[in-house]
């Protein structure tokens, strides 16, 4: 695959980060996969080139169950992004994760249906492995720079993915809750997953926004306005944390995230 020197750093912006940079170069990327979610907004934070990507779009038209995953991965790899962030707005599905809290997501649970959450269809075989999903060097970096800025931060947490655009039912949430389960979505696969398939770090960064339905008594049930509502109030905490942890990240990669498709080839 050929890659273009436009960016090192990539960035999907969720509900409610609809736009990310100023001053940027707007590329519109054709891909094998179909037409990206939006085109790569290229600006530079530090001495560092980002390309950001709404990956609802820009006007949020794009349903979680109906986004192009692959093309929208495969557009930031196409322009040369070592490393992609993908902060997105969740439901707490703990007691003592709150509104407000951030969740440095370690695992995730695939609740979904139907997505295409692969770029490997043969001939050739691989097996990726997401025993370790996220690059450990980048939730370490957030974990840090979170905690610098007085955040409320969680270290680790267990992301149940589910299909949208449905919420969960009471019955649903209670049963998530029980596994352990931390926080809950509706876009972290198969995203962050075909990230690393491309041999780019993965790191999730969940803002959470509300008590998911099952979790505790009396809370009204979870609205998109109610969601967009709460990130918008922590939106400039957000880009600071993003924009921080981007211009710390180490030039050389020393994690197994660039070695994934050697590693997983049969």
């Amino acid at each position: 695959m050929e890659t273009k020197n436009l960016a090192k750093v990539g960035v999907f912006g969720g509900s409610g980060l609809y736009k990310f940079l100023d001053d940027v170069q707007e590329v519109r990327v054709e891909t094998p996969y179909g037409m990206p979610s939006d085109s790569l907004m290229i600006g530079t934070i530090g001495n560092t080139k980002v390309a950001f990507m709404p990956r609802h779009g820009r006007n949020h038209t794009i349903l979680p169950h109906l986004i192009n995953y692959r093309a929208n991965v495969w557009a930031m790899k196409y322009a040369g992004c070592e490393r992609v962030i993908s902060p997105c707005a969740c439901g707490s599905l703990q007691k003592h994760i709150n509104p407000g809290d951030f969740v440095i997501c370690d695992q995730f649970v695939d609740w979904t249906d139907g997505r295409k959450s692969t770029f490997y269809e043969g001939p050739v075989v691989h097996h990726p492995s997401p025993t370790d999903l996220y690059c450990p060097e980048l939730r370490e970096l957030a974990i840090k720079v979170a905690k610098d800025m007085g955040i409320t931060v969680h270290e680790t947490g267990t992301m149940t993915v589910i299909n949208g655009p449905r919420f969960s039912t009471k019955a649903e949430s209670k049963f998530f809750t029980a596994q352990g389960w931390d926080v809950i979505g509706m876009t972290a696969f198969p995203e962050n997953y075909l990230v690393r398939e491309l041999d780019m770090c993965p790191l999730n960064i969940s803002l959470i926004t509300d008590h998911d339905c099952g979790l505790v008594g009396d809370v009204p049930p979870v609205s998109h306005h109610e969601v967009c509502k709460v990130f918008e109030q922590n939106l400039d905490r957000v880009k600071k944390l993003l924009f921080t942890v981007i211009e710390n990240i180490p030039e050389e990669r020393n994690c197994a995230c660039k070695n994934t498709s050697k590693d997983s080839q049969m």
